[in-house]
């Protein structure tokens, strides 16, 4: 068994400096000389590895099975699930379902911006969130917003304030699955850890939502929209994070935010109905609002997508289900850390029916009811492949390559390294570790990335100041959907529908204040947590 070196270079602060080469590498491909993500990821995947033999003198053919192992895992557990996540969602696009939902959602609410914003920006944009991430829900929410009268730039910072709280639990689950690969933590647990500490964030967002679309007062006299829609998404949330995983968290928490506030709009409207800044909104239009135009089978057709995910999925995946438990190939290749009290396990698990099948599945059976129904022609297949292909091919390689790159960080002893010298932080690493995924995020634009980067040097640093084990990788997973609305990858695809085309510095800078006391009141959670509910973040829930 290979021996991790914690110190190679007989001086610990040189070590943990030449061992931030990779990342600080990676984050300035991608910052600074905006290379593709997949072509950063592996060059900064042949650096890690020399570095890895060079200084930490890893072995060369444990090594290449680790970053083997890696790339699998990077594969299996995370590009079979956003591959057909986004396969779902372009047969939704291109069958016109998801137009008709998305009419349909228009006509529920009234012109009151604050409404609309709730409806869309909140509700409908955790929902692309949970199915797609990667951006689209900015692309998607902002030109919705931007016909009710919000200005481009600022429909965009509403749409990416309000697509914080869902990112942990976007793309089916992706970023969980990635920290659980790299962390050896069971899955349902830190789906149940993240989901907690999400939870208690996603109660301030309403509000701030609702102070940028109408100011101080129109925030006051609405305020049972700010109740209601962040308690429905909580509901919806929590409970399926803690009890099913993460595949389902956003689906289900926008679904029940969508019920609680259609059911509060029955009962109760604003007073005033109110346009962008707090302004009445003419009289003369309140007359005009349309109804959707749709018959009550096309309003099923539109939901029926959701109806099938959820059902299969969750029968598929639950506790109950034998089928993700099923293997039938493992390899791994195991150091030894014994500096820092642990053995680092490389490993891929070939388990057929794991989450990404499910959603394979639930795919078929709903391009099959799409084709029955007459809503789509099964000539129409080959398109959504070629759409997604050509959207997602470059994705796909970084599941490849960050994942070995992780994985050589990791099992060469570069993460052992960083975690025994931040460790001399003592306690007050538990402010460092949401920020370490918020700059995480914001120069890679992606939490899975960063979950894959650096989440097992969370857990390690968690194991030598004797936290509880899952709250770091939990604070670098929120910390790092906390950082979305300034990350440049993120930032490219939310403006490609607006006026801000290759102005996404303009974006980010406008974003950036929000998100900065997002950042604080996270790390107030964290702090609260650590000190008054420690016991939710362990692995024995």
């Amino acid at each position: 068994m290979f021996t991790q070196i914690i110190d190679p270079l007989d001086n610990l602060a040189l070590t943990c400096l030449v061992a931030l080469i990779p990342v600080v590498f990676l984050l300035v491909l991608l910052a600074v000389f905006r290379l593709p993500a997949w072509l950063a990821t592996l060059l900064g995947s042949i650096v890690t590895f020399a570095l890895a033999v060079w200084v930490w003198k890893m072995p060369l053919d444990e090594g290449s099975h680790a970053y083997l192992y890696g790339s699998a895992t990077g594969v299996w557990n995370v590009d079979w699930i956003t591959f057909w996540g986004l396969i779902l969602f372009n047969t939704l696009s291109i069958s016109g379902i998801f137009e008709n939902f998305r009419r349909w959602l228009i006509a529920q609410g009234s012109m009151d911006v604050r409404v609309q914003t709730m409806l869309f920006a909140w509700a409908f944009g955790a929902l692309l969130e949970g199915l797609v991430g990667f951006g689209y829900p900015w692309a998607v929410v902002a030109p919705i917003l931007i016909s009710l009268g919000i200005s481009d730039l600022n429909a965009i910072r509403v749409a990416a304030i309000a697509n914080n709280a869902p990112v942990s639990y976007g793309a089916l689950g992706a970023p969980i699955i990635a920290l659980a690969a790299v962390t050896g933590y069971p899955l349902l647990a830190l789906s149940g850890s993240v989901g907690a500490v999400v939870a208690v964030l996603a109660l301030l967002p309403p509000w701030i939502l609702l102070y940028l679309v109408s100011g101080k007062e129109g925030m006051k006299s609405a305020w049972p929209l700010a109740i209601v829609g962040s308690l429905g998404y909580i509901a919806g949330q929590y409970p399926v994070a803690v009890y099913l995983g993460p595949y389902l968290p956003d689906v289900t928490g926008s679904i029940v935010c969508f019920i609680a506030l259609l059911t509060l709009l029955r009962f109760w409207q604003p007073k005033a109905v109110l346009a962008y800044g707090g302004k009445p909104v003419d009289p003369a239009l309140l007359s005009q609002q349309k109804g959707h135009g749709l018959s009550p089978a096309e309003v099923w057709q539109a939901w029926m997508p959701f109806v099938v995910l959820l059902v299969v999925v969750a029968a598929w995946t639950g506790p109950w289900s034998p089928l993700p438990k099923v293997t039938w190939f493992t390899a791994q290749v195991t150091a030894n850390a014994p500096e820092i009290k642990t053995t680092i396990t490389s490993a891929f698990k070939f388990a057929p029916w794991i989450g990404g099948s499910a959603i394979l599945a639930s795919w078929i059976i709903v391009a099959a009811l799409l084709i029955a129904m007459g809503k789509m022609k099964a000539a129409q297949i080959g398109e959504v492949f070629r759409r997604t292909f050509h959207q997602m091919w470059g994705a796909l390689l970084v599941g490849v390559f960050i994942f070995g790159l992780a994985y050589i960080f990791n099992f060469s002893g570069m993460a052992s390294s960083l975690a025994k010298g931040f460790s001399t932080l003592g306690t007050a690493f538990i402010v460092v570790a949401p920020i370490l995924g918020f700059i995480g995020v914001a120069l890679s634009g992606s939490n899975t990335s960063t979950n894959a980067m650096f989440g097992k040097f969370q857990a390690l640093v968690g194991i030598q100041l004797g936290m509880p084990p899952l709250l770091l990788p939990t604070l670098n997973s929120v910390g790092a959907e906390i950082g979305k609305p300034i990350a440049p990858q993120t930032a490219s695809v939310g403006v490609s529908t607006s006026k801000f085309v290759r102005k996404e510095g303009d974006v980010i800078r406008h974003n950036m204040g929000w998100t900065l006391v997002l950042l604080v009141y996270l790390i107030v959670i964290a702090v609260g947590f650590y000190l008054l509910h420690p016991a939710i973040m362990t692995t024995t829930q």
